[in-house]
């Protein structure tokens, strides 16, 4: 089966387009070695490719006949990505979320109180001695 028909089946993307612009954006690779999107995948082949700024390594186990639904997936692919990448990217979101655009006007009440309770530090009495 051809990579971009397999990662489409497996619902790693939405769309065998959008597999097809990764391959050429040279995003996919089987078994270390850059794929185009009509490379033939077969089983025990190692999968990288880079999605939502996470580079994912997957292990096809078997070749689906068609789109299989999303509880069936794990029957074709072993996901072999570390769970500190997934670690990082809650990481990066939350970070996103701290900040606040340049332009976009005063605190809100929620940012407001927010600002307060970070300045709020409490001393323990343990602390206190070494002041």
């Amino acid at each position: 089966m051809r990579i971009d028909k397999y990662l489409w089946c497996v619902r790693y993307y939405k769309t065998r387009n959008m597999v097809t612009e990764a391959c050429k954006k040279n995003q996919v690779t089987v078994n270390g070695q850059v794929a185009k999107a009509s490379k033939e995948v077969f089983p025990t082949d190692r999968i990288t490719f880079r999605k939502d700024q996470i580079t994912q390594i997957i292990t096809v186990l078997d070749i689906p006949e068609n789109r299989v639904g999303a509880k069936l997936v794990d029957m074709y692919r072993r996901n072999d990505t570390p769970p500190e990448v997934y670690q990082h990217l809650e990481l990066l979101k939350l970070s996103k979320e701290h900040y606040r655009k340049n332009g976009t006007g005063r605190p809100t009440k929620k940012d407001r109180r927010d600002i307060d309770e970070f300045g709020n530090v409490i001393i323990d009495d343990e602390d206190e001695d070494l002041l």
